[in-house]
């Protein structure tokens, strides 16, 4: 009987119920504090279940609302039962309806017994507490919150607001230094006593009724004030999420909790009849005697926050509101975008899926369709080629088009005839390797059979599209790797950028090209591109182009000897 059990209950009082007889079977005394409100029948009820089992008490009920002084007075009433009718109770170990011990009640006994002198609780000051969320570390000791945080949250959040511009601040009590930590602790009975009977409980408990989550403060500052030895930890095993939410375990938790070595777990949910059957009866396979180790796990919930908070790159959250940025990564993988390269190359494409083995699509964003790699009207995962389809939303239809792919290098062509809306969706992404060579579009047009007007204005339209985008991807919140050559310049020596951008696809092993894209026949290019400037269009994105690039063979004349006199 040197461990005494005070339980917190508000719900699930049939769950509450067969730990209170786990406790109880394993000699420990119970005293069980049910919320007030509870209905009065339900509350009979679970009275009257109880009164079989020996040293199981109940004490003065209050309504326990989450973050309000209901919940210290509870634990206050319960404890001082508790300590008046068990003397022998040498520890006081604090729990609620949904704990659930891990180990046999002896091994916690034990364990206590060879620590008479310590006390277990989370107890550190507000500058070293990583964990609280809300906004609020310092200023729930020095604030007034008269007003309930959950269903209050109007007048509470105007009374903060007011409170900070008037500068409001009330003081500590002499002699305390606030302390923040888990509200499930192990106390001695001398260092819960000594907090029960302090001359100045009256004062201190006027100041913590108005304290924020009093629950977390009230025992984890007086603590300090008392204890001889404290262990700032908690025997109880609970997780939170990054909202400070508890985590909930479930049946499929059954290893991960024996994993952990803890005595109690919080928070169990009602239904897990299979972790209630394995730790309430299988008392031999419970556990071994080790130290209470919840870093054992704590890889795994550190993987769980940042799985829920950052998702799998490619994916997107689903929800009604989802958060902006909230993405592990814009897309499943990395892929390469060449803008201008099918316009000066002949089957480059092909060429491009030889060298670097790569699936390499077409114009996927083209006015008509999405132009799938060999002529596909369905890519993966039911992807379809239909342009209405992809412009509704077509950042995710190339999420969706790499995340299906997932483990091949995607490479497809853009240009400005393309749709605009994913341009800066690509420039953002580091998984963007974008290969650009300005003005390459104006191939097409020369070698095309239309009017001159007509190709003047097509010109003058595409330049000013093309020059947007160039634009976007030069802003300086571009993180996808950009690459930009003026056409006049990359046909100068087109095989040194070709082969950096092979051997940054990397599906190969790195090795010079043999091979070279055929480049469209430019005879005459510079003259038409002269005779846009003629008709007052100036095609400024291609580079330098001389008219007659050609050098001309021009027979060489003969010149007169010079004569040297002597």
């Amino acid at each position: 009987m040197s461990v005494g059990i005070v339980m917190l209950v508000h719900t699930a009082l049939d769950r509450a119920e067969d730990v209170a007889r786990h406790w109880s079977r394993g000699g420990c005394p119970v005293v069980i504090h049910v919320d007030k409100v509870v209905p009065r029948k339900t509350y009979d009820a679970f009275v009257a279940r109880l009164t079989d089992t020996p040293n199981v008490m109940f004490s003065k009920r209050h309504r326990c609302e989450w973050g309000t002084w209901g919940l210290v007075a509870a634990s206050q009433d319960a404890s001082e039962l508790l300590l008046r009718n068990f003397d022998q109770v040498r520890h006081v170990y604090l729990s609620s309806g949904s704990c659930l011990p891990l180990r046999p009640v002896e091994e916690l006994v034990d364990y206590l017994n060879q620590r008479p002198r310590t006390d277990f609780i989370e107890s550190a000051t507000t500058a070293d507490v990583p964990w609280t969320v809300g906004g609020l570390d310092q200023e729930r000791f020095t604030m007034h919150f008269p007003f309930s945080w959950r269903n209050q949250r109007y007048l509470f959040d105007r009374l903060v607001e007011l409170q900070r511009a008037i500068g409001f601040k009330r003081r500590m009590p002499r002699g305390l230094v606030p302390h923040m930590g888990s509200q499930w602790w192990c106390l001695t009975r001398q260092t819960l006593s000594a907090i029960l009977q302090d001359p100045e409980r009256d004062r201190y408990d006027r100041y913590f009724e108005n304290v924020w989550i009093p629950d977390e403060s009230y025992f984890q500052t007086l603590a300090r004030k008392y204890s001889t030895n404290i262990e700032s930890r908690s025997l109880t095993l609970s997780k939170f999420d990054f909202q400070g939410k508890p985590h909930i375990f479930y049946d499929d938790h059954l290893q991960l909790l024996r994993r952990s070595d803890c005595f109690v777990a919080r928070k169990i949910w009602p239904h897990a009849e299979r972790l209630y059957g394995a730790f309430l009866t299988d008392a031999n396979g419970a556990m071994s005697h080790q130290e209470p180790n919840p870093g054992k796990i704590d890889r795994i919930f550190a993987k769980a926050v940042d799985r829920r908070t950052r998702g799998r790159s490619g994916l997107y959250m689903q929800s009604r509101y989802p958060n902006a940025g909230w993405e592990n990564g814009v897309t499943a993988g990395q892929y390469s975008v060449f803008q201008g390269f099918s316009d000066l190359f002949q089957d480059f494409e092909g060429w491009l899926g030889r060298a670097t083995g790569a699936q390499v699509h077409g114009h996927l964003f083209a006015p008509d369709r999405a132009e799938f790699s060999g002529g596909q009207s369905i890519l993966n995962g039911a992807l379809s080629d239909n342009a209405k389809l992809r412009d509704s939303n077509p950042k995710g239809f190339l999420t969706n088009l790499l995340w299906n792919t997932r483990g091949e290098r995607q490479c497809f062509q853009y240009g400005p005839h393309d749709t605009p809306k994913i341009n800066w969706h690509m420039a953002v992404d580091p998984n963007a390797q974008i290969s650009v060579i300005s003005g390459a579009w104006a191939v097409p047009l020369f070698k095309s059979n239309a009017n001159f007007a007509e190709i003047r204005t097509q010109a003058a339209r595409l330049q000013k599209i093309e020059s947007k985008i160039l634009d976007v991807l030069r802003a300086p919140d571009v993180k996808a790797r950009v690459r930009i050559w003026s056409m006049a310049d990359f046909i100068e020596a087109p095989m040194e950028p070709l082969q950096v951008i092979i051997d940054e696809i990397g599906q190969k092993g790195l090795r010079r090209l043999a091979e070279a894209p055929r480049l469209e026949d430019l005879a005459g290019f510079g003259q038409f591109l002269q005779n846009l400037k003629n008709q007052g269009m100036h095609p400024y994105l291609m580079g330098d182009f001389p008219v007659d690039p050609a050098p001309r063979n021009l027979p060489d004349s003969h010149r007169k000897p010079y004569l040297i006199k002597k």
